[in-house]
């Protein structure tokens, strides 16, 4: 909403030296949202005055353009001793005595145009007489210069014509439709400056009549309908040049006098009107919602095909307006309309703006409609329009008019006299209380204890106690309470829950992950390039009924889709080295899961019904997930680039179990999406909670990744659940570790973890960690063999000997050899 300060001091008595920039700090401590404050006209510098065109020759050039040598009178401002100034004009549209608007040299209009006295066609011209498009004026549709029906010789002309004005565009959200308005914001600004304000709407809507065009209301959505009629209207009156000027300050385009007017007074009150050319009405103006393939023409002259649940404005010919959106072009005001029924109707908020949606049609009255429209004003904006009529059209208002339907007042609400200050923290007297709601339009009936407030009609935000708190502390000033930070309860720190959640996220970016955030969606496509079988639990979707984009229907149930959209946008920006990790939620249907109850919205769910929200549900475990491409470190003077392979996949794996203090198992392992040779399964306790390794080629060809990309997936829900508690962890012991390193050969298919299991399981209580850090095959080996060296750690609560150490290491090796037949190399 655009508010010119002029308009807004015409209905609050701001203070004269209060400039726009103060006023707009005002508003926003008040809660309003204003996004600019435009100095409208003040690119128009130096002396712009009123002149009088004493005479002009006509001087035909040889170009074929006939120019004017004008003598202007321009008052004070002309030349010591001399009556006029000699101006050059091309403009052909005024007479000698019109009065026009004169910039003198030293002035600049928009557009940065300077004016100076420079000689041209032969004269020395100075000075220009200006047009309404120099100016910066709104076009009436006339060429050539701006003839005025007013003003003095040498006055200036920026005040007379209100080409200076101070504007505030103001966002306005859903709930404070009363802003749309230049009486809301005028309130609202009296209200920030303690100063009176002068309301618009200057009377309620009396009783039911039917005096006038005829009106019948068949919808319940149209609770008010006013028609009020102005006879002898003359349509080829201009718009008055104060009129065009607010209209295009406040963002909208003049048109004509009438409809010109319909526009200034829903600007000024916040009701959307509309006239009606009276000759072209049938009958009797009817409420309705349309028929199934009923067709309207809007006044944008597209023909629209209506829905049953659009609510029309009809007469005998058919529809003539889609109510509370546009009016229809059968019945629109002409260039010779001379009779203008004036509707002011109030309509049901959501059926205009789903009406409004369906067409994608989006206009003035819809956007005020949809947010909550003042039914009190009315009447009283349909009679400010009909005296403006009068006023600049020459019309006569007639005394029948015609009010079908009544205005009902907002339920009142019970609030105890001390709550603002409970909840607002701060102590503000049941008097302030009371003051503040009244200003803001409320009827306030004081009981003590407890109070009754009325909102008023154009509040229906206003419903429950914590609304008018909210209410007494804008306008008590959110900035001057107090803060008080709320004193923690006394804790044992983290939860476990809180713990867990942590601890991955402090130790990924250490090991030389970067985390990313995707968006929670899939589609079928992702599915097919991971190579996700019908049988895979990962096949278990759950689809959006309102997805955000048509092409991602599932929630997803890997996170790796995400990943490999980060990774090629990184790609895409020649970024290659990449080492990117995500946690985050999964979600799988469950095949069992009821359908979700659909309880009303007028009261809270049940207990048995959010039970049924809940059963409803799909699993939602957390995962943690990498994906690895190009080097994980590059080239330097160090020596060469170390590609990110699946031992950094691998990698991950084991900095989350660290961080967790879970020890996992690895081996091979086919699992899709990842290549069957280059694939590790992770379990815990025999439960397979993640996999890891290269991505098949296959795979990495069709989604678009670099060649050798990596990838790792695991179930963090899982992983957690055999993490030790805060009661388990072990004190730290300041004895010595005994180290113990040992070489184990065995067969090439044996896997390494499963070796390092049996050295676990056989070193007994003293072992304190196994890590392998050999691989070795060759020529000094048995064909079919290789050998895995170990290194062992040991620790007690006291230092331990070495036949201690020892004992403890043969006792590992000799359940290895028993499991897997593995020698210890010497």
């Amino acid at each position: 909403m655009r508010a010119p300060l002029s308009w807004l001091r015409e209905h609050a008595a701001l203070p004269d030296q209060l400039t726009a920039s103060a006023l707009s700090d005002a508003l926003i401590s008040a809660g309003l949202e204003v996004e600019t404050v435009d100095a409208a006209g003040a690119d128009i510098t130096g002396p712009v005055v009123v002149g009088r065109v004493l005479s002009f020759v006509e001087e035909p050039q040889s170009n074929g353009k006939t120019i004017r040598w004008c003598r202007v009178d321009c008052g004070d401002h002309n030349p010591e001793g001399e009556d006029a100034r000699g101006i050059v004009c091309g403009a052909r549209n005024f007479a000698e005595g019109d009065l026009v608007v004169v910039s003198l040299p030293g002035s600049v209009l928009p557009g940065e145009f300077a004016i100076a006295a420079r000689k041209t066609y032969g004269h020395v011209s100075d000075g220009m007489i200006c047009s309404v498009t120099e100016l910066g004026l709104p076009d009436d549709g006339g060429d050539g210069i701006l003839i005025l029906s007013e003003g003095t010789v040498g006055e200036l002309a920026v005040p007379l014509l209100g080409l200076r004005d101070d504007v505030l565009d103001i966002a306005v959200s859903a709930d404070r439709g009363y802003c749309l308005s230049i009486r809301g914001l005028a309130r609202e600004a009296a209200n920030a400056q303690g100063v009176e304000f002068s309301d618009p709407v200057d009377h309620d809507v009396p009783a039911e009549s039917s005096a006038g065009h005829p009106v019948r209301r068949e919808a319940e959505e149209n609770s008010l309908f006013v028609a009020v009629t102005v006879t002898g209207v003359d349509p080829t009156r201009p718009s008055p040049r104060w009129l065009a000027r607010r209209l295009q300050l406040a963002g909208m385009r003049p048109i004509s006098l009438a409809v010109d007017i319909t526009n200034h007074v829903m600007l000024e009150t916040g009701q959307p009107l509309h006239g009606y050319d009276a000759d072209k009405l049938s009958g009797a103006i009817v409420v309705r919602h349309a028929a199934a393939g009923e067709k309207i023409t809007t006044l944008d002259e597209v023909q629209r095909t209506c829905d049953p649940a659009d609510l029309l404005i009809t007469d005998d010919s058919g529809p003539i307006g889609l109510a509370g959106v546009m009016g229809g072009a059968s019945t629109e005001l002409g260039p010779d309309s001379s009779t203008v029924v004036i509707e002011a109707a109030h309509f049901d908020a959501m059926t205009i703006a789903r009406t409004s949606r369906r067409h994608k049609l989006s206009s003035e009255a819809s956007r005020r409609f949809e947010r909550g429209v003042d039914p009190n004003a009315a009447h009283a904006a349909a009679h400010r329009a009909a005296d403006l009529l009068v006023e600049l059209a020459g019309g006569t208002k007639q005394e029948a008019e015609t009010i079908s339907g009544t205005v009902s007042s907002l339920a009142p609400v019970q609030m105890e006299a001390d709550l603002p200050s409970r909840i607002l923290g701060t102590e503000v007297p049941t008097a302030r209380v009371v003051s503040l709601l009244t200003a803001i339009g409320a009827r306030v009936d004081d009981h003590g204890s407890t109070m009754e407030v009325t909102p008023p009609t154009w509040r229906p935000d206003l419903t429950d106690p914590y609304d008018l708190i909210e209410e007494v502390g804008r306008q008590v000033g959110l900035d001057t309470i107090e803060p008080r930070l709320p004193v923690p309860p006394p804790g044992r720190g983290l939860t476990r829950s809180q713990q867990v959640r942590r601890a991955p996220s402090a130790a990924l970016p250490v090991a030389g992950f970067t985390e990313v955030i995707s968006f929670g969606f899939m589609s079928d496509k992702d599915l097919a390039a991971l190579r996700i079988g019908a049988e895979d639990g990962r096949r278990r979707t759950v689809r959006l009924v309102n997805p955000l984009s048509e092409t991602k229907p599932y929630l997803r149930t890997t996170l790796l889709p995400g990943l490999f959209e980060a990774v090629l946008r990184n790609t895409s920006r020649s970024t290659d080295d990449l080492a990117l990790y995500e946690v985050g939620s999964v979600f799988h249907a469950r095949p069992d899961a009821p359908a979700a109850p659909r309880p009303p919205v007028d009261r809270r769910p049940t207990d048995e019904e959010l039970a049924g929200f809940a059963a409803a549900l799909p699993d939602q475990p957390r995962h943690a997930a990498a994906v690895l491409t190009g080097s994980w470190q590059p080239a330097g003077w160090a020596g060469p680039a170390i590609p990110a392979d699946w031992t950094h996949a691998v990698r991950f794996v084991e900095a989350v179990a660290g961080a967790l203090g879970v020890v996992v198992q690895r081996t091979a392992a086919q699992q899709a999406p990842w290549h069957p040779g280059r694939c590790a399964a992770f379990t815990v306790n025999g439960t397979v909670i993640g996999h890891a390794g290269e991505l098949h080629p296959s795979v990495v060809a069709e989604v678009g990744l670099p060649a050798g990309a990596c990838a790792a997936e695991i179930d963090l829900d899982a992983l957690a659940a055999s993490a030790p508690r805060r009661g388990d962890i072990a004190e730290l012991v300041s004895f010595p570790v005994a180290k113990e390193d040992v070489a184990l050969v065995v067969d090439a298919d044996v896997p390494a973890a499963a070796v390092e299991q049996a050295l676990r399981d056989g070193a007994g209580e003293l072992l304190e960690s196994v890590r392998l850090f050999d691989v070795y095959t060759g020529d000094q080996l048995a064909e079919g063999k290789k050998s895995l060296a170990y290194a062992l750690r040991f620790r007690a609560d006291r230092t331990l000997t070495d036949g201690e150490a020892a004992q403890a290491r043969d006792a590992a090796v000799a359940e290895a050899t028993r499991r897997h037949g593995a020698e210890q190399r010497v």
